[in-house]
């Protein structure tokens, strides 16, 4: 009876320790895997957070540059609208002088080298004045210049050239007032005036300017 009544303890207490081993890995299981699920819900919800205030930031310049583009439209309308442009012109007339400030700006730095056009355009000053042209001449770098169109942080690029003209002393003074005012930038480096004042015949070296476009630096940043 004993030995039956012993069994029976030891029954009982094999089956209590196996069910506190398994209430005890459970317990474990459960208290594991709410840790790690609950360091993944706080990096998520960081990561969200993170999320929120990037796009929140992104919105409020987006709004930002909405008024400052309609600004900027408004100022832009309102500088090519005028009826007399920034070198005294008609902005609707054909001549010399006249075109709107907006076409004037593009004449005055252009975005893009073109050696032709400036010696058509020397052409036309000296022309202007009543000198005889002897010679234009500069070196045409088209080719190396071909890549460089545009830049985030464009800085204008200087295009050489040399004139030599003939004229009395008044149709000469008129030209270097008319490089003076011109409203494209012209630097002389050299200038030589040789003979008398019925007959002058002037060599200039100077150079002109272009500006490649601005390019916009549109990124995309990944948040982490």
């Amino acid at each position: 009876m004993a030995t039956k009544h012993t069994s029976a303890k030891r029954v009982l207490i094999d089956k209590t320790n196996t069910s506190v081993v398994i209430i005890t890995s459970v317990a474990a299981f459960v208290v594991a895997f709410s840790l790690i699920a609950g360091k993944a819900l706080i990096s998520q919800a960081a990561y969200q957070n993170r999320v929120i205030s990037a796009e929140k930031k992104t919105l409020a310049q987006v709004k930002s540059n909405i008024v400052v583009a309609g600004n900027l439209q408004h100022t832009y309308q309102a500088f090519t609208s005028t009826a007399q442009n920034v070198i005294d012109g008609s902005s609707d007339g054909t001549g010399p002088q006249d075109g709107n400030n907006a076409d004037i700006i593009l004449d005055a730095l252009p975005s893009s080298y073109d050696f032709p056009a400036l010696t058509n355009s020397l052409e036309a000053i000296l022309t202007s004045t009543g000198v005889q042209i002897n010679s234009i001449s500069g070196t045409d770098d088209e080719v190396a210049q071909s890549t460089n169109t545009s830049s985030t942080a464009p800085q204008p690029v200087a295009m050489p050239f040399q004139i030599s003209v003939g004229g009395d002393y008044d149709a000469i003074q008129k030209l270097i007032g008319k490089f003076e005012h011109s409203i494209r930038p012209f630097q002389i480096q050299t200038l030589q005036i040789s003979g008398d004042q019925n007959q002058l015949t002037m060599t200039v070296s100077a150079q002109t300017f272009y500006q490649p476009a601005k390019s916009l630096n549109i990124t995309s940043e990944v948040i982490k």
